[in-house]
């Protein structure tokens, strides 16, 4: 048998390279042939899924206080993750965080120095953020467009959030009082006035260009193509070719929800072994029972299963012992 691990992160619990390693070790017994890709969707995790760090560079964090971001270049193509650089648990969580004044310039600091060290391609995974500037750090940042020209920028998009929604949606995440909220709704809402005239790009318009507190939409103003996340890391790992080589596919996330299937990995992992007509299994830390369910997608509730605290303590565990009882 040929068996693939595609999980995505079990986030606060297990990175999505421990889950596949955990998926393997239920292989261990039989005469299984594994295939680990741990997967992303263009949120945290998305750097590990693509190689993991080789650079590490010093720049400004969420709060102005400089912080060591690691990040990868490799054959001319850069992985800049923004919650490395200006991520919310960098500002000490939504308690700690100051949602007005967070900046993205980390994040263009990045793409900077990656740009400088020769990358012709800057991948950037957008989820984490502890940002609602539109952007506007980051583009500051920036190298100038003569310095780009040549440069392809690729935000892996993470939510399919609008540009001057992403406060209202996100902001209170971040620490953000309705009354933030609500100015950080109309500081949007005039930069992109703002990108409009500078750059001639309306980012009202488009698809996704609210992830990350607005990033997104900032780095599309300045010429970014806005990607979903998880056909980015699709495509960089060769997915598609390896689901077609398996026999079964084994996915897995923290929470099963209704967004499972809107873009995130295993909505995604799913799809892919559907139409390659491949088994699916997602093995999930828990799972709500009224959320929706991909035709041919087999769900295992880890929480159902082994209870709640096994499943919060020791998830690899778990996952090792729910796929040893499908081989």
């Amino acid at each position: 048998m040929r068996l693939l691990a595609a999980p995505d992160k079990f986030r606060g619990t297990a990175s999505a390279s421990e889950i596949a390693a955990a998926v393997v070790a239920a292989g261990a017994a039989v005469p299984v042939e594994c295939d680990l890709v741990p997967m992303a969707d263009g949120g945290e995790g998305t750097l590990e899924a693509l190689g993991g760090a080789n650079r590490r560079s010093t720049v400004t964090g969420p709060s102005g206080e400089p912080v060591t971001a690691p990040w990868r270049l490799s054959g001319g193509v850069a992985v800049v993750e923004m919650a490395r650089a200006s991520g919310l648990e960098l500002a000490g969580g939504a308690a700690h965080n100051d949602p007005v004044n967070s900046t993205t310039a980390g994040t263009g600091e990045l793409i900077a120095a990656a740009v400088a060290a020769g990358a012709r391609r800057v991948l950037v995974a957008v989820g984490g953020s502890a940002t609602t500037d539109g952007g506007l750090g980051a583009l500051q940042a920036l190298p100038s467009p003569a310095r780009m020209t040549g440069v392809e920028m690729v935000v892996a998009c993470d939510v399919r959030t609008a540009f001057v929604d992403a406060a209202t949606i996100f902001g209170p995440q971040k620490g953000a009082t309705p009354t933030q909220v609500e100015l950080l709704t109309r500081r949007l809402q005039r930069l992109a006035q703002v990108y409009d005239r500078d750059f001639g790009v309306d980012v009202t318009v488009l698809e996704g260009a609210g992830a990350a507190g607005g990033l997104a939409g900032g780095l599309a103003a300045r010429g970014a193509v806005l990607l979903n996340g998880f056909d980015v890391v699709a495509d960089e790992v060769s997915l598609l070719d390896r689901v077609h080589d398996a026999d079964m596919v084994i996915t897995g996330e923290g929470r099963y929800d209704d967004t499972s299937s809107q873009g995130k990995v295993v909505g995604g992992v799913a799809a892919l072994a559907a139409a390659a007509g491949v088994r699916a299994v997602a093995v999930v830390g828990c799972a709500d029972r009224a959320a929706a369910v991909p035709a041919g997608l087999e769900i295992i509730d880890l929480t159902a299963r082994f209870g709640s605290s096994r499943a919060l303590n020791d998830p690899c565990g778990c996952v090792t012992e729910a796929v040893e009882g499908l081989l």
